[in-house]
């Protein structure tokens, strides 16, 4: 037992000193704080106050006003100037700099607003949205007063319409709860995609370099390929979950830090308040049991090559799995309830994300989460003997290893030993 502690500590110990995993640590860090401080990020490049002017040549003399009003009660950083000269003129301005735009603006025929918007390029598609839409606005009340609408009339027109939505299934979650669910089960679901991707690969990496610098040969004349497994498995395990200790601290942290800039958009509509703990109770173990199924299969996959090269090949049909576990989430955030989500929920290899996904969004029976768990406990275990017998014939196999006919030869070396 101590030789598996051995190899559990020197593979979990050997990769937290890697540069490599030191630099992704870091690295992935400084995109988190970044992701979490880019309003303050806006804020400081535009410190200096930048605006953006727009040349504005009012051909109808009654629109440069009311439209300078719109874009003011918009509250975004254009500036409106009316240019004086000839359009010729205020190309020339533009070419040189001096603006960032051309508007000319008019009155149609039929007396409303009608424009032309000429920039160096266009590819900025937010400022003439907003010339637009402020356009759009004028051209309403412009429009609702040629026709006799009053104020009152047409603000009740436009009023959106009272739309109320609530669920009649008693302990059903509320709009807000679901948005909230939502928003941590869309989060989970990536951290748990990416980490059963990036650690598995990891495993299989391990054991295939360990085979092509015939370090195997050395460690089974002292340890059991078994205990080499699971040591692996349970080594790189304990190595993500300190990764991911790291970086959801910094997360949890700045969040912390900048909740009070961190409004509108996405952090109104995926709130992260007053979360169950039952599902962050259920985002762990759902993580744990899908990190297990997969280190597993790649352990035993990475066994049967003998070159680094091979791996990725080798476990290309293992990842194809998690992609589309991950797939199979993202429409399922839209639609919880589809019968196509609840019956692959039961399948081992989604379970870990589609599983999670209706818990987290659903009010479900227990004994559904229960018999998911118990499948995917199963699974593990049917891996674990399997991939354990596949494993101990597989790491003594060299040569071109690159195809799923060579589990059959590691199990018959396995049964000749």
């Amino acid at each position: 037992m101590n030789n598996f502690f051995i190899i559990l500590f020197h593979t979990y110990l050997s990769k937290l000193k890697t540069k490599s995993f030191l630099v992704t640590t870091i690295i992935t860090a400084v995109i988190m704080l970044a992701l979490t401080n880019m309003t303050n990020i806006i804020d400081f490049f535009n410190k200096d106050g930048s605006v953006e002017k727009i040349a504005v040549i009012d051909e109808s003399g009654q629109l440069f006003v009311p439209l300078k009003e719109q874009m003011k009660a918009a509250d975004n950083d254009i500036v409106l100037e009316e240019y004086k000269g000839n359009a010729n003129q205020a190309k020339k301005a533009v070419e040189d700099g001096s603006y960032k735009g051309l508007l000319e603006v008019a009155l149609n025929k039929e007396g409303l607003p009608a424009a032309s918007y000429k920039a160096m390029s266009i590819a900025d598609s937010t400022i003439p949205a907003d010339l637009q839409s402020s356009l759009q606005q004028i051209k309403t009340m412009m429009a609702s007063t040629q026709i006799n609408i009053a104020p009152e009339q047409l603000e009740k027109l436009y009023a959106p319409v009272d739309f109320e939505k609530s669920a009649i299934e008693k302990g059903a979650k509320t709009e807000e709860e679901l948005n909230q669910a939502r928003g941590l089960v869309y989060v989970l679901l990536f951290i748990i995609y990416f980490a059963v991707i990036l650690y598995a690969n990891m495993i299989a990496m391990e054991v295939a370099t360990e085979k092509s610098s015939r370090v195997m040969e050395i460690l089974i004349s002292s340890v059991s390929p078994i205990k080499q497994m699971f040591a692996k498995i349970i080594g790189v395990g304990l190595l993500s979950l300190t990764q991911l200790a790291v970086l959801l601290l910094v997360g949890y942290f700045s969040i912390k830090q900048n909740l009070k800039t961190m409004k509108g958009g996405f952090f109104d509509f995926f709130g992260f308040g007053n979360v169950p703990a039952s599902t962050i109770a259920y985002a762990v173990i759902f993580f744990i049991l899908g990190y297990f199924l997969y280190a597993t299969m790649a352990a035993f996959l990475g066994s049967l090559v003998s070159r680094i090269e091979d791996v990725q090949q080798m476990i290309t049909p293992m990842t194809m799995l998690v992609v589309a576990g991950f797939m199979m989430a993202m429409f399922g955030l839209g639609q919880p309830e589809a019968p196509f989500i609840k019956y692959t929920s039961f399948i081992p290899f989604f379970s870990p994300m589609l599983m999670f996904l209706r818990v987290g969004m659903l009010n479900i029976p227990f004994w559904e989460v229960a018999l998911s768990i118990a499948i995917l406990i199963a699974t593990i275990l049917f891996l674990a003997i399997f991939g354990a017998r596949v494993y101990r014939g597989g790491v003594l196999m060299y040569g071109k290893s690159n195809s799923f006919k060579d589990i059959r030869k590691a199990l018959q070396l396995t049964k000749n030993e």
